[in-house]
Order: C-alpha cells, then structure tokens, then sequence
C-alpha cells in the first residue's frame, strides 16, 4: 500500500485546511486508516482515524474541530481542520493498517506511511 498525503499549507489562527490521502496498491475491506502529526521536537501523536467505512475516533486535541472521512470510489481519506490554532502546527502523516480498530490510536500498529505534509498555523 501506497500512501500520497497532500493538502498542507500556511493558514491564520481560526482558518481551515482540508488534507488528503490517496492510498493506492492492494487495498481490501478491513484497512484502518490514521492520520497523525508530529512538531518540532515533539513524538509524532494520533489526531484521527477511521475505519469500517465510517467509524471515526479523535484524539481530545482535535475534536469538535477536525473531521476525518472517506471516499472508497477514490481510496482517499481526507481530514477537515477547521479553527486552527497555532499549536496544530506540525507535519501531518497519513498511515494505514489491516486488521483491529482496538489500536487505532498507537502508531506502532500501522504498517504503511504516506509522506508527511506541513501545516503551519500563525497567531
């Protein structure tokens, strides 16, 4: 499984951005798939993810603000980042595993990365 992130850019506090992830290779029912990001300095962290067409799960950060979903005639991901703060600037991967949601939020577990793409947000 290939994975081609996109979508990043520089936007104002309060702003929006939407990323995308195109997974291409051999994609069957049961892919989870994640986005995370990672700051300057900081361990890469679980923002959200998605599975079983439609489950979603976020992480405390991001919710109410962010929307992760789907387009399976696409195999695209997308996550909607709406309210931007400064403090959601980071490089934001996309990720996709097989199997269990249970582990959703636990990088360790995923298996394919997509390149990173840069969101900075300015005060």
């Amino acid at each position: 499984v290939q994975l081609q992130a996109s979508g990043g850019g520089l936007v104002q506090a309060g702003g929006s951005l939407r990323l995308s992830c195109v997974a291409s290779g051999r994609i069957y029912s049961g892919i989870v798939m994640g986005w995370f990001r990672q700051a300057p300095g900081k361990e890469r962290e679980f923002v959200a993810g998605t599975w079983n067409g439609g489950n979603t799960y976020y992480s405390d950060s991001v919710k109410g603000r962010f929307t992760i979903s789907g387009d399976n005639a696409k195999n695209t991901v997308y996550l909607q980042m709406n309210s931007l703060k400064p403090e959601d600037t980071a490089l934001y991967y996309c990720a996709a595993r097989f199997g269990s949601s249970v582990t959703i939020a636990m990088k360790k577990y995923y298996n394919y990365w997509g390149q990173g793409t840069l969101v900075t947000v300015s005060s």
